[in-house]
């Protein structure tokens, strides 16, 4: 059966807009993909990617770019505050036997190989046009953008982000992102030798971790309890981190933290969240990504689900017999998923604030990793 639709605006050119844009032209769609940044610039440090990210990669046919570029390994090591291992997260190998369970990789490296697969895939991408508008009606929607193009299509996805224009404008009444309590902190280091995959420090409310992302490189990242979302100055964001490190005796965290001086390149971000009620459409115009579930780092699955919704888009668009009955099955598919990893990255931090039980913090990871391992 043929897709039902012949031209799509895609609103936002992060992860899962990309991957909605390569995954529809693949299907003969005509794709216009509008992003406001003209630079197209992709801000982080390191992402980590747990196998059913690698599995959506290799649909997308960039997962051979990814083991080239990034890191890939099986595990996880446990580390109490002094260093002794405490025990090993193991990380399934869910997207083939010959691909490791998990990984990492520079953001703005992932971000230029899903931009290069946009443009093969046939996209004709739009850079520094910002969204304004959006006019329904029975056959379709316009598109005007806030220099005053405009544009017709049978379909829009907005993927637009966190603090989406296009929500806004779809669902006037929906919920705000919500502030996690927590905040994290990320940095790009050197990788020493003992690094081959990624290790995380347990016991506090303030928890460190590494992956490497590349044969030389790895990335920081440290989870605390912050009560307010407040700004932090960057000038002060390297002194801060080193003191969120100090209480860890650890010898290579401390080497780690003799690294982190004023010329070091750090970030920080409020960990906030955001699970739009169903539905995600209306009419002709559909949400996904961070745009409708946002979700906080705790399971390494943000880009992961949002990735997936773009796949997963284009092959209920694939199948049906209107756009309509395909957006309806999209949401189908997609909502259970996407609401596990929402709240229980959300429970996770929970019980991370409350120092709470760690039995349970223990259950719910492993039985969320097992149903991420499951098809989409």
């Amino acid at each position: 059966m043929s897709i039902p639709l012949r031209k799509a605006a895609v609103i936002g050119g992060g992860f899962s807009g990309m991957s909605a844009a390569i995954e529809l032209a693949r299907r003969d769609v005509q794709v216009d993909l509008i992003e406001s940044d003209a630079g197209w610039r992709s801000y982080g440090a390191g992402i980590s990617l747990g196998g059913a990210t690698l599995r959506a990669l290799r649909t997308l046919g960039i997962l051979d770019d990814f083991l080239r570029e990034g890191a890939a390994s099986d595990g996880v090591d446990l580390r109490a505050p002094h260093g002794a291992p405490i025990g090993e997260l193991p990380t399934p190998r869910v997207a083939g036997p010959d691909v490791p369970g998990g990984g990492a990789i520079l953001r703005p490296t992932l971000a230029k190989i899903m931009s290069q697969a946009t443009r093969r895939a046939g996209v004709e991408v739009r850079l520094g046009c910002s969204f304004a508008t959006l006019a329904q009606d029975a056959e379709g929607c316009e598109v005007v953008c806030a220099d005053g193009q405009r544009e017709r299509y049978d379909l829009v996805v907005g993927a637009d982000g966190l603090h989406s224009a296009v929500r806004a404008q779809l669902f006037p009444e929906a919920p705000q992102p919500a502030y996690a309590g927590q905040g994290v902190w990320r940095a790009v280091l050197p990788r020493p030798a003992e690094i081959t995959r990624c290790r995380m420090w347990m016991g506090g409310a303030t928890k460190p971790g590494v992956n490497p992302v590349s044969a030389t490189q790895m990335y920081l990242f440290v989870t605390e309890h912050r009560p307010r979302n407040e700004r932090i100055p960057p000038e002060q964001q390297p002194a801060m981190l080193r003191e969120l490190l100090a209480p860890f005796p650890d010898p290579l965290l401390q080497a780690l933290r003799a690294q982190i001086d004023e010329h070091a390149q750090v970030i920080y971000r409020p960990l906030e969240s955001l699970l739009l009620p169903r539905p995600w459409h209306r009419g002709r115009a559909v949400l996904i990504g961070d745009a409708v579930h946002a979700t906080t780092p705790h399971l390494a699955s943000g880009a992961c689900i949002g990735i997936e919704d773009g796949i997963v888009l284009a092959e209920e668009l694939g199948r049906a017999e209107s756009v309509e009955a395909g957006l309806a099955a999209f949401q189908a598919r997609r909502w259970e998923r996407c609401r596990m990893v929402v709240e229980n990255s959300g429970r996770l931090g929970a019980i991370e604030i409350a120092h709470g039980d760690k039995a349970e913090h223990a259950q719910l990871m492993r039985e969320s990793l097992v149903a991420l391992a499951e098809p989409i």
